[in-house]
């Protein structure tokens, strides 16, 4: 196996600067980083100062991958015009990062579904659970747009399976994908996202691999435990330390024959470049023995 592995800037997101955060990464060990289209701790005054700080960094350190995640485009709206605008301005955003560098995948959102005056931990009662047909259908309608352009440029948008959008599930992300028809358009597979819903909603991995197909783009790795004495409570934890077997996951991916980039993320507080390093050297082991056992 040789998919690029990439750090999600979550690892570097207290107070490291976009050229410290390309340094590090590659003196770690990555191949990429999962920037955010818009940064959540850095504040740029222009997209543009933004783009040039990143292609300077990933220039200068030798940075092989850049990519993009939340946001991409809200179309839960319901006012047409914003839905609109919200499409104009991701393409404007990715026709300026196409200037500065190849871009392969998108990790993709499609907006926010929440229900009102529910707890954002009832996962299935937000989301895919409560969408009306009219949201799906704005969903599709802005990612054909977005599914061409991708296409007309070669790289390819795909929905992260996460918690409060319509693509929460691997099933429903699937099923907004084969709605909206575009080779430009796939799925980011978060399975340490999948565990937080009812078990009755989800398939066991490599059953998630196999119905997701080749419509699997992306990979997101990160993994928890269930907090005993609690419903539906979990912790986050190192990736080797929580009850997801990435080996695993990592042998099935092989077996599907899956090419793409794998991500892994750090969801939780303190030193998060010790668990950068931690989880780099986990995952990487674990791709040597599997290479190695086949």
């Amino acid at each position: 196996m040789n998919n690029p592995i990439v750090m999600h800037v979550n690892y570097c997101e207290q107070g490291q600067t976009v050229d410290e955060i390309c340094r590090k990464a590659v003196a770690w060990g990555f191949d990429g980083v999962e920037f955010r289209r818009v940064s959540t701790v850095l504040k740029y005054e222009s997209q543009e100062k933004y783009l040039d700080d990143l292609a300077a960094g990933s220039k200068k350190h030798g940075l092989k991958y850049v990519l993009f995640g939340y946001p991409t485009a809200d179309l839960m709206q319901s006012d047409a015009s914003k839905r609109e605008k919200e499409v104009e301005e991701a393409i404007v955003f990715f026709k300026s990062a196409l200037k500065r560098f190849p871009l392969s995948v998108v990790n993709a959102f499609s907006g926010s579904l929440i229900a009102k005056d529910v707890p954002y931990v009832d996962y299935q009662k937000h989301g895919s659970f409560i969408a009306t047909e009219a949201q799906w259908k704005q969903a599709v309608e802005g990612y054909k747009v977005l599914g061409r352009f991708a296409e007309e440029n070669k790289f390819r948008f795909a929905f992260e399976t996460h918690m409060g959008y319509l693509h929460d599930t691997p099933q429903a992300a699937k099923k907004l994908v084969d709605m909206i028809g575009s080779p430009g358009v796939g799925v980011n597979l978060d399975y340490g996202n999948a565990v937080y819903f009812d078990s009755k909603n989800i398939l066991p991995l490599s059953d998630t691999i196999k119905h997701v197909g080749k419509t699997l783009y992306y990979t997101h790795l990160k993994n928890s435990m269930a907090v005993p004495g609690t419903e539906n409570k979990r912790m986050p934890t190192a990736l080797s330390q929580g009850e997801i077997n990435h080996r695993e996951y990592i042998a099935a991916l092989k077996v599907s024959g899956y090419k793409g980039p794998i991500g892994i993320e750090a969801p939780r507080g303190g030193d998060r470049e010790w668990y950068a390093i931690e989880d780099l050297h986990y995952i990487k082991s674990v791709i040597a023995d599997i290479v190695a056992e086949r």
